[in-house]
C-alpha cells in the first residue's frame, strides 16, 4: 500500500475485542444462507467510517482529536458505524445496489495526536493498540453486531480491514512518542516497541522499499513492525481474527501484504480457512506501469486475492490521465487473464484512499461515469469507493478522504452503479465470463464477457468529439435486437444481431452502451471456487450454473468429496482426504453430464507451522540464489523447479547466511536440501544426508542448518 509520511500506518485494519459470550448467538440467521468465499456477482462499496456519516454524536472523540466541521481532515469527523447503519435502513446503499461493504479497519486505536503541524489522529484505524476491542469513537462491539445484523438483514455482507502489519507510530530511543506502539490484549498490556524484551517487533530501522526483504523485515515509516515469527505474536492474530470471524463477517481486506512474511500469511490464511471461510484480499500497491512477478506470486500462492492495482492503474491511464488507449487497457485484460490462477477474485477499482480520487475538478463528470462501467462490467469483484457516486474529488492524503458530500440518488453515476450492479447480480457472465475483445482502436472498446450461454457486450467510446461507425464486431448474442442495459444514460441505443455478427452501428463521443443476453444451459458450468486454497476436511463452495435441482456429484481430482449442500448454481462439499497438490475439480449432475474442470484448487498437506529455515556457509556466485525443497508438498516434493525461494541474506540474517519463513505441515517430521539456482535453472545441490526438523504442533518454528559440501 502506498502511504504519506504520517497516514502510512493507515494501511492496516486491526480488530479489538470485548469478551463477548453473545458472538455466536448474535449473527443473524440471513448470514446463514451468504456465500462468504465466491464474490463474483457482487459489488464492494469502501467506506471509511470517519467520513461516511455521524449516526451517533454521543461518540464522537472531544479535544484535539475531533474536527466537528471536518475541515482538519486530519482529526476525526465523527463518522460511525450507526450512521452506516442510517444509511442501510434508509435505501441509500440498499438502492445503490451495492451487495457488500468494506469498512475502516474496527479495532481500537491509538488515542494520543502526532506531533506534527496538523495534530494528526488515528481516524483512519490503521494505528491499531489493541485487536480485541472496538474503536469507541466507531461505536460498542453491541453497534458492531448490530452493523453486522443490519448488513445481513439486507442482503449486505460485511469485510472488514485488517492491519496485522504493525501497530503504531513509535520510536526506539524515545518511549514516549505517541504510545511506543504498544499492543494490548483485550485491555491487558502485552507490551511496546521500546525495551521489547518480549521480541514482538522488528528493530531493524525503517525501510527504503528497495527489495521484498527489506520492505518486511523493516518498519514501514515510522510503524512499529510486528515480528510475525513471535509464537505472541502468531497466537494473538490468529485469536483476533477468530473473534472478528464470530462475529459473522464475510469478509477480510488485509493490508499491507507485501510488507509481511508470505510463509506466515498463509498460514493464517489457513487459519482462517478451517475456522470460517470468508472473501480475503491483501493490498500490495503498484504505481503506474509497474509490473512485478512477486505480485502474481503472491496472489496465486499464498491463499488470498488481492486489491487488483494492475487493473485500477491502467484504466485511470486510459480514462483519467489520457496516458494511455484501449490498446494498453486490453493488453493488461489479456495479460491478467493467465497471470492470475483466479482471476475473477481480484478486486478491481478506481481509486481509493490511497489514490488520487479518479474524478478531479473541473473534469468531465462523463469520465467517471465510463469508467464504471467498464469497471461493473469487467472480470473481477468491483470496488467503489465512497463518494465516487457523487463525484467527490481530492488529491493526495487526506484530501482524497474527504467528508462525504451528498447522498444524492439522482447522480447518473448513481443510476450506472444501480443498473450494472443489478445486471451483475442477474447475468453470471459479469460474475464469471472471460474477457474477449470484439473490436478496438485508441478510443473505443468493445468486449464480450460469456459464462455458459450468459452473454454481456459493451461499448464505449472515450473521445469526447470522434463519433465512430463499428462495423463486422462478431459477437456471441443470439440473433436479435438489444436494448442498452444502461437504458441510454450513456446514450446507448439498441443493436441488431444476425449470424453471429453485430449490425455496423455509430458509437458518439462518449457513449457507452451494456447489452446481455440470458441463456439456460444443460450442461454444469463452474463459475468459481471458494476458498482456492483449502485442506482435508475443509469446505469448498462451488458457483456456477446448470447443476440441477437433484444431487450429484463432485470430484477434487479423481476422488469423490462428500457433499454438504446443492442447489442449480450453489454446492458445498467437504475436501477429501487427498495428497497435498493442485487439483482440477468437476461437477456431474444427476444425469451424469459432467462440467468441465475448474483449477487450479490448492490442497494443503494439514494444519500449517510458519517454520524459519537458516542455511549458514551457503556462498554463491553472481546470479545464484538459494532456495529448500523437501519432502511435502509444502517444499516441493523434491522437484528442485517447484523448490521454495529465493532466500534472503541482508536483515535477519547476512550473507553467507540465508534465511526464509515458509509455511510447512504443522507436527511434520520434514526431510529437506538447500539448493543454489540461477535464473537459467541450473541447480547444484548440497551433498550429504537429508536436513531434518519437526515442526511445532502449532505456532511458528526455527530450523538452522549448515551448507554441506
Amino acid at each position: 500500500m502506498k502511504k504519506s509520511l504520517f497516514v502510512s500506518a493507515a494501511l492496516t485494519l486491526s480488530l479489538t475485542f470485548s469478551n463477548l459470550p453473545f458472538q455466536d448467538s448474535q449473527q443473524s440467521v440471513e448470514a446463514a444462507s451468504f456465500n462468504k468465499v465466491n464474490y463474483g456477482q457482487d459489488v464492494i462499496y469502501q467506506i471509511m467510517t470517519d467520513r461516511f456519516s455521524d449516526g451517533n454524536t454521543s461518540n464522537n472523540p472531544t479535544g484535539n482529536l475531533f474536527s466537528g466541521d471536518c475541515s482538519n481532515l486530519r482529526k476525526y469527523c465523527g463518522g460511525d458505524w450507526q450512521g452506516i447503519i442510517n444509511k442501510i435502513n434508509d435505501g441509500y446503499l440498499t438502492n445503490m445496489g451495492v451487495t457488500a461493504l468494506w469498512i475502516s479497519q474496527p479495532v481500537e486505536n491509538v488515542y494520543s495526536v502526532l506531533n506534527d503541524a496538523a495534530g494528526t489522529t488515528a481516524y483512519h484505524g490503521y494505528w491499531g493498540r489493541d485487536f480485541k476491542k472496538t474503536n469507541p469513537y466507531f461505536g460498542s462491539m453491541t453497534d458492531f453486531q448490530n452493523l453486522i445484523n443490519t448488513a445481513h438483514a439486507k442482503g449486505i455482507r460485511v469485510i472488514i480491514d485488517f492491519a496485522p502489519n504493525h501497530t503504531s507510530p513509535a520510536s526506539e530511543d524515545t518511549p514516549t512518542y505517541m504510545e511506543n506502539g504498544k499492543l494490548y490484549d483485550n485491555g491487558t498490556l502485552v507490551g511496546g516497541y521500546t525495551n521489547d524484551t518480549k521480541g514482538l517487533f522488528h528493530h531493524n530501522k525503517g525501510t527504503n522499499f528497495s527489495s521484498i526483504e527489506d520492505g518486511i523485515y523493516r518498519n514501514l515509516y515510522d510503524l512499529a513492525d510486528f515480528n510475525h515469527q513471535n509464537p505472541t505474536v502468531d497466537t494473538y492474530f490468529k485469536n483476533a481474527i477468530k473473534q472478528w470471524l464470530n462475529m459473522g463477517i464475510d469478509g477480510i481486506r488485509v493490508d499491507a501484504v507485501k510488507h509481511m512474511p508470505f510463509g506466515w500469511q498463509k498460514t493464517f490464511m489457513e487459519t482462517i480457512n478451517s475456522h470460517q471461510p470468508v472473501f480475503t484480499f491483501g493490498e500490495w500497491f503498484l504505481g503506474e506501469n509497474e509490473v512485478d512477478q512477486n505480485y502474481y506470486d503472491f496472489a496465486n500462492k499464498y491463499g488470498m486475492s488481492l486489491l487488483d492495482f494492475r487493473y485500477g492503474q491502467e484504466l485511470r491511464q486510459v480514462l483519467r490521465n489520457n496516458s494511455d488507449n484501449w490498446y494498453g487497457f486490453d493488453s493488461m485484460i489479456t495479460e491478467t487473464q493467465t497471470k492470475y490462477e483466479q482471476p475473477i477474485d481480484q478486486v478491481t477499482f478506481l481509486d481509493n484512499h490511497d489514490m488520487d480520487r479518479f474524478h478531479t475538478n473541473g473534469a468531465d463528470t462523463k469520465k467517471t461515469d465510463l469508467a464504471l462501467t467498464v469497471m461493473l462490467t469487467s472480470r473481477g469483484v468491483p470496488n467503489i469507493y465512497y463518494g465516487t457516486e457523487q463525484y467527490m474529488t481530492g488529491n493526495g492524503d487526506p484530501n482524497n478522504r474527504g467528508k462525504m458530500t451528498s447522498f444524492n440518488q439522482t447522480t447518473k453515476a448513481y443510476q450506472i452503479i444501480k443498473k450494472l450492479s443489478t445486471l451483475r447480480k442477474t447475468n453470471q457472465a459479469l460474475g464469471f465470463g472471460k474477457t474477449k475483445q470484439r473490436w478496438i482502436n485508441n478510443d473505443v472498446y468493445v468486449y464480450e464477457r460469456q459464462f455458459g450461454n450468459d452473454v454481456v457486450l459493451v461499448a464505449v467510446n472515450k473521445s469526447t468529439s470522434t463519433s465512430y461507425n463499428v462495423s463486422g464486431a462478431a459477437t456471441s448474442l443470439p440473433a436479435g435486437t438489444y436494448t442498452d442495459q444502461l437504458t441510454g444514460l450513456l446514450t446507448g441505443s439498441s443493436i441488431t444481431v444476425s449470424g453471429g455478427t453485430i449490425a455496423a452501428f455509430d458509437l458518439s463521443p462518449g457513449e457507452a452502451a451494456v447489452y446481455a443476453h440470458n441463456g439456460s444451459s444443460s450442461t454444469p458450468v463452474i463459475g468459481g471456487i471458494g476458498p482456492a486454497m483449502a485442506k482435508p476436511s475443509n469446505t469448498l463452495t462451488i458457483s456456477g450454473d446448470a447443476f440441477g435441482t437433484s444431487t450429484g456429484s463432485v470430484k477434487i481430482g479423481t476422488v469423490n468429496a462428500s457433499v454438504q449442500s446443492w442447489s442449480n448454481d450453489e454446492i458445498k462439499v467437504t475436501v477429501p482426504a487427498v495428497a497435498a497438490g493442485s487439483y482440477q475439480v468437476t461437477v456431474t449432475n444427476s444425469s451424469g453430464t459432467v462440467s468441465t474442470g475448474y483449477g487450479p484448487i490448492d490442497i494443503l498437506s494439514g494444519s500449517q507451522s510458519s517454520v524459519r529455515f537458516l542455511i549458514n556457509n551457503a556462498y554463491t556466485s553472481n546470479g545464484q540464489n538459494v532456495y529448500v525443497v523437501g519432502n511435502t508438498e509444502e517444499l516441493g516434493n523434491w522437484n528442485a523447479a517447484k523448490a521454495v525461494g529465493p532466500f534472503y541474506n541482508q536483515i535477519i540474517a547476512a550473507y553467507p547466511t540465508w534465511y526464509y519463513d515458509i509455511s510447512v505441515p504443522a507436527g511434520k517430521a520434514l526431510e529437506f536440501k538447500f539448493i543454489k539456482k540461477d535464473s537459467a535453472g541450473n541447480v547444484i545441490w548440497e551433498s550429504g544426508t537429508n536436513h531434518t526438523f519437526t515442526t511445532p504442533s502449532s505456532g511458528p518454528g526455527t530450523t538452522i542448518n549448515n551448507w554441506q559440501n
